[in-house]
């Protein structure tokens, strides 16, 4: 009996804990880790994102950067970290969907590790070729790649990235064989697509809005549900025929899986409504941005889909990063 009473009042201990610990939190600094190099769209939100955090919050959110191992040194640290809600990662599909598939080994577990708080924004994929590559329409890039295989090159910012998967898509979708050229970031991809050495690839608009509004390449169709306001005369894939071909890099926060779910849901709380500041959501729609900002359970059930439906891509195509 002393026995059980003596656990009931261990666990009791830990809830009243865990529920003072929601109740001031955060009482200091909030350390977000990035897992790329400044400057990019995983960059952009959460400085943008976080800089609001902090002025409701009244506590500092520190941006750190921490580029490697296609974001499994972020990762991995984030999961080592006290689960206590001071150490957040900007997570994208890569992170948490694609690396498991594309890796036989990771120094993470996406589901073990790490807990979703919420999705902060999509970047929806575009198909888009260079002004000189003599392709005029989707139609037109995909008829010609369907009568040449073997014949077209593509770039990406990476192997494994959701730019180089969202193509190996269409690939499928369209019936296509083209090779895939990888580079290191979606810049240098850009700057090669621009000047002709390779006559297309993916990219998302914050990348690609430049490229796109100066003329250097030509927007052909956008892997999204619907037309993106800022691109109201390119289809979707879709309207072309091609249902399936959806692809987005979705960049989320996750802390590490033991962190108290009642913190959980105060950093959710927190961050929802810094995305929700009109003035956090309309940058983000100019840098080409989808704001979203859902609940962890909504976070999670995404990604169990996104898990699930790319993993099959991933293993029929027999891609390996290994």
């Amino acid at each position: 009996m002393k026995k059980h009473i003596a656990s009931g009042l261990a666990v009791l201990s830990l809830v009243v804990a865990a529920s003072a610990s929601a109740q001031t939190y955060p009482a200091k600094p909030i350390r977000w880790i990035v897992p790329y190099a400044a400057g990019g769209g995983s960059d952009f939100l959460a400085r943008t994102v976080g800089q609001t955090l902090a002025m409701q919050v009244a506590q500092p959110v520190l941006v750190d950067n921490k580029p490697g191992g296609n974001t499994a040194l972020a990762a991995s640290e984030t999961a080592r970290a006290p689960a206590d809600g001071y150490t957040i990662l900007s997570a994208d599909n890569g992170t948490l969907v694609f690396n498991p598939a594309l890796y036989k080994s990771l120094s993470y577990s996406p589901t073990k590790d790490l807990t979703p708080v919420t999705l902060m924004g999509k970047f929806p994929m575009i198909l888009v070729v260079g002004t000189n590559s003599g392709f005029a329409t989707a139609k037109d890039f995909i008829a010609k790649a369907k009568a040449n295989p073997g014949g077209i090159n593509y770039a990406s910012p990476g192997a494994g990235s959701p730019h180089h998967l969202a193509m190996e898509l269409l690939k499928v979708e369209a019936g296509l064989f083209m090779v895939h050229v990888p580079y290191r970031g979606a810049a240098p991809a850009l700057a090669d697509v621009v000047g002709g050495q390779l006559p297309a690839m993916m990219v998302d608009l914050a990348a690609g809005a430049g490229f796109i509004k100066g003329n250097k390449v030509r927007a052909l169709a956008v892997a999204n549900p619907t037309r993106l306001p800022q691109l109201p005369d390119v289809p979707t894939f879709a309207e072309l025929g091609y249902k399936n071909v959806e692809a987005a890099a979705l960049v989320g926060v996750v802390v590490p899986s033991a962190t108290p779910p009642e913190v959980v849901n105060t950093l959710n709380r927190q961050i929802v409504a810094a995305i929700n500041e009109p003035a956090v959501r309309t940058r983000m729609v100019d840098f080409g941005v989808e704001p979203v900002g859902n609940t962890p359970a909504q976070y999670a059930a995404l990604l169990k889909n996104e898990t699930t439906r790319w993993h099959k891509l991933i293993r029929d195509l027999k891609i390996t990063l290994d």
